[in-house]
């Protein structure tokens, strides 16, 4: 198989895998919202919750995977099975002390902890205690999911990624039973919460351990902590960890900001990011993930020609999935939100201004997707440095201006403010990925790009003509809603698809051929 119809199974696969795994975190929310409300309990989870699921993108999600892969892939296609095997033990060892420790102070030092996250909860009676008790209770899940990110990176590495990419299914799932079986067994029913997300952690990790042995794979302890492989994956993850940290920082800066302006302006931004993240989260997430086993096996072998073949395919995949769902996001924006939120305490006006917040993120889904395929190049390269330094700067240009454009635009200045800053982003990878290996011949990508924008346009022009006139203010109409919202999606799903057919965008023939060629395996 080349490295292209890798790279384009496996991202099918973790795609597929993550849509089932977001459809069951959508039911996960709607169970806790109908058995728990949103208030002085779920409050308290939810801010509990935060401080695992931060550790656990500071050190497992990003760092851990982005160090270890590469060195573990050049270990394996390089010296052999029993040596990466011997690399595998290792780290393993190793994390889990690391993990032990960390998870030691963090159940230890939650009250500290908590204080300084939820400072406000401190006026309410009994509810910073209460997520004290959350924190010390779910604080484990980062061990358990730190050792998941170590053998998803030696499973990628194998060619496996569609068990993996379940694992949040799992967790999920097990809240949700927890939520319903449990919730009647403790003085404190969102007690039951908490320890979902424990016990579906450990599923997370067994769940890998079937795939693991069919590789013969077998874990076991090894201290020999000077291994060359394993120093230069702790050199590797210091930037990374760093690099993660900036991004939450980012953030933070954002959400600063946006207190300064009139109440709900935070709100609009967090619903607007939400549905920006969804077609990142299944497509964008997982062809970065797909590419990395394939870019570190070529920069192992020193196939700087193939490394630059696999980020042009990619960038190819990524234009051809983000610039149809960037403008489909803006123009379905009133009507998604319409038909999922107005209602209740959530009205038209709620609906439009967190639309035009959705409106400003959209147009940095293509951007986004740039930057999440050329960080796993420089990745692959082992230069973990170069994203860094890069995202410094991101955050200085994302502060600037969204000092500026919030006094014009409101909190729609401020997700303007994140889109021009992705695009700065993306711009400057690409520009320190050319000083590094030479020209990145993508002419050919700004070729098909370009082919791509006529068959947007009339997809566009298709979407609103359906859409124009629906009863968007109307919460009472939610069967002609849907009606109209489906028919627009797939009317334009097939106006672009025929567009770049009829203009005869690459990436769209490859994968028309490979539809034809698995109906005639079919018949």
């Amino acid at each position: 198989m080349t490295e292209k119809k890798s790279i384009s199974k496996a991202t099918g696969i973790m795609g597929c895998a993550t849509m089932l795994s977001r459809l069951a975190g959508l039911a996960r929310d709607m169970v806790i919202g109908r058995l728990f409300g949103a208030g002085y309990a779920t409050d308290a989870f939810f801010m509990a919750f935060t401080i695992p699921n931060l550790l656990r993108r500071f050190f497992a999600e990003g760092s851990l995977t982005a160090a270890f892969v590469p060195t573990f892939s050049e270990v394996y296609h390089g010296q052999g099975r029993e040596e990466a095997q011997r690399v595998v033990n290792i780290c393993w060892t190793l994390l889990v002390l690391v993990m032990a420790v960390v998870t030691l102070l963090g159940v230890l030092g939650s009250p500290l902890i908590v204080r300084l996250i939820g400072y406000g909860f401190g006026d309410i009676a009994g509810k910073l205690a209460l997520t004290d008790q959350l924190n010390r209770i779910m604080f484990p899940y980062i061990f358990f999911v730190s050792l998941l990110s170590l053998v998803t990176g030696v499973l990628n590495v194998y060619g496996h990624f569609f068990l993996p990419s379940l694992s949040p299914l799992f967790l999920n799932l097990s809240i949700i039973a927890s939520a319903l079986f449990l919730r009647d067994q403790f003085q404190i029913s969102v007690t039951a919460l908490a320890l979902g997300v424990v016990v579906g952690g450990i599923i997370q990790l067994l769940a890998q351990w079937p795939v693991l042995r069919r590789h013969g794979l077998v874990l076991r302890p090894d201290f020999h902590f000077r291994h060359p492989a394993v120093k230069r994956i702790a050199f590797l993850m210091l930037p990374g960890v760093a690099g993660v940290a900036i991004y939450q920082i980012n953030v933070v800066v954002t959400r600063l900001l946006a207190s300064f302006l009139p109440q709900g302006s935070v709100s609009y931004l967090y619903y607007g990011q939400r549905l920006f993240e969804f077609p990142q989260g299944i497509f964008v997430v997982s062809l970065a993930q797909a590419v990395l086993p394939a870019m570190s096996r070529q920069a192992a072998a020193g196939d700087g020609e193939g490394l630059k073949d696999s980020l042009r395919f990619s960038l190819g995949l990524i234009a051809l999935v983000t610039l149809p769902a960037a403008v489909g996001l803006m123009a379905c924006s009133v009507p998604v939100y319409s038909l999922f939120f107005l209602g209740g305490e959530f009205s038209y006006h709620e609906v439009r201004q967190t639309a035009f917040a959705l409106a400003a993120y959209a147009p940095g889904l293509v951007f986004v997707g740039i930057s999440r395929v050329v960080v796993p190049t420089f990745y692959a390269l082992k230069d973990t440095r170069t994203p860094v330094l890069i995202s410094v700067f991101t955050l200085i240009v994302n502060a600037g201006l969204g000092l500026w454009l919030m006094q014009v635009y409101s909190h729609v200045g401020l997700a303007l403010a994140l889109t021009f800053a992705t695009v700065f982003n993306s711009a400057a990878l690409l520009w320190a990925l050319r000083r590094k290996i030479g020209s990145l011949g993508l002419s050919a990508v700004f070729g098909s790009v370009i082919r791509m924008i006529p068959p947007v346009i009339f997809m566009a022009a298709i979407v609103v003509f359906i859409l124009r006139g629906g009863p968007w203010d109307n919460p009472d109409e939610r069967l002609i809603q849907g009606g109209l919202l489906i028919a627009a999606v797939l009317a334009g799903v097939a106006a672009f698809s025929v567009g770049c057919l009829f203009f005869r965008v690459p990436e769209m023939k490859g994968f028309a051929d490979i539809v034809r060629k698995r109906l005639g395996k079919g018949r």
